[in-house]
């Protein structure tokens, strides 16, 4: 011990899952206090594990981040404004998204609304459709790039420079259909839906989607190239979609 006094007032018990019961902890004769919601690493977790105020709090701070620069900057270009953007805002949107990544459709729409008034600010494509505006500016919805940023990751921890770490989350299954990639990992059981929210397993159901060509990547360079390729795709895909059924 290095007889160093125990600081009360900075600490506070964060009580986790269903239990209607929550056990007062204490030290000595003084109560710690509990709290809804805590701060851990810049997450912001509640008792439930759910996101949403995370999602709120950081929406909030692209948004006045990026009033600044609506306010502070002449040029409408889009050079400037997509800089300024990818630079300043976008950072803040996807910090730790691995962590707290949006859970509900609510807070993924708080997000995205951040990049829709950007992509808007640029001269030329104020009366464009979000969908247009994307497509015009070569970009991703958020729902895509967190998406993008879960298979890199995975990737990281399956083939690239997180492998030794990876060997202890992930649980290879032995699979050699030819409609199968080739790489299929074993996925975990829970009893609560939460669970299945957490990186490690919904990043699953889309790495097995993946072609056996971007799996088998010889680098995590190449498999970005290969993974923005197919996302690009799907995109254009499902904008053809949408354009065959408004002209239809």
């Amino acid at each position: 011990m290095n007889l160093k006094r125990f600081n009360m007032a900075q600490c506070k018990v964060l009580h986790l899952g269903q239990g209607k019961s929550q056990y007062q902890y204490g030290l000595g004769n003084e109560g710690v206090e509990s709290s809804p919601a805590e701060k851990d690493f810049g997450v912001l977790v509640d008792q439930k594990l759910v996101m949403s105020r995370k999602s709120a709090l950081t929406a909030q701070k692209a948004n006045h981040i990026l009033g600044c620069i609506k306010r502070s900057t002449a040029s409408r270009s889009r050079e400037v404004i997509l800089s300024f953007y990818s630079a300043l805002v976008r950072p803040h949107l996807e910090s730790y998204i691995q962590l707290w990544s949006p859970q509900h459709k609510k807070d993924m729409d708080v997000s995205e609304q951040v990049q829709r008034r950007a992509t808007k600010m640029i001269q030329g494509l104020e009366c464009l459709s979000y969908e247009e505006r994307l497509r015009e500016l070569r970009l991703f919805d958020l729902e895509k790039r967190r998406l993008q940023g879960d298979l890199v990751a995975a990737f990281h921890y399956l083939k690239g420079a997180y492998r030794k770490d990876g060997e202890n989350i992930y649980s290879r299954v032995c699979c050699d259909r030819t409609r199968n990639n080739g790489f299929k990992l074993r996925e975990g059981r829970f009893r609560l839906d939460i669970g299945k929210k957490f990186f490690t397993m919904r990043v699953l159901k889309h790495w097995h989607r993946l072609r056996r060509k971007i799996v088998k990547a010889p680098s995590l360079e190449a498999f970005k190239v290969k993974l923005d390729r197919a996302l690009s795709n799907l995109v254009y895909l499902k904008m053809s979609l949408l354009t065959a059924r408004w002209l239809g």
